[in-house]
């Protein structure tokens, strides 16, 4: 019988060490956004999700992290920066539309803009993928 050799506890910390050295800290930002936009479209009922996943609360903390993360890699995402404002914008929308009156996205940042205003179009799909 030939069984294959696991490998040790020394080879996997080291190809899991080789793996770290080519992330760029931009590239995990950038998944995160991403994430959070997903995330924040099926808590608030933009992608056809169960009525238990709807969570006003988390879909606010969602929009949230995607304001305060984007501006730091928004100049290296280009064209794509474009795209995820255009689906925080829709988190927002659905926010504004869901929320009891005079409710807003908590922040502390004075200078920040509150949500739009407006009717989002419901995506098709049921997660947002860049360039889609």
């Amino acid at each position: 019988m030939d069984e294959q050799q696991q490998p040790s506890e020394e080879e996997l910390r080291a190809a899991f060490e080789a793996e770290l050295s080519k992330v760029h800290v931009g590239d995990v930002i950038a998944q995160t956004i991403v994430s959070l936009i997903n995330i924040g479209a099926r808590r608030g009922g933009l992608t056809g999700a169960e009525d238990e996943e709807h969570d006003l609360g988390q879909l606010a903390l969602a929009i949230e992290g995607v304001r305060r993360l984007l501006p730091l890699i928004e100049d290296a995402l280009g064209d794509s920066a474009g795209e995820i404002k255009d689906a925080l914008s829709q988190l927002q929308m659905a926010f504004a539309q869901q929320a009891p009156t005079g409710v807003q996205i908590p922040t502390d940042d004075p200078g920040a803009s509150p949500p739009p205003s407006g009717k989002a179009e419901r995506p098709n799909s049921g997660l947002w993928v860049p360039g889609q």
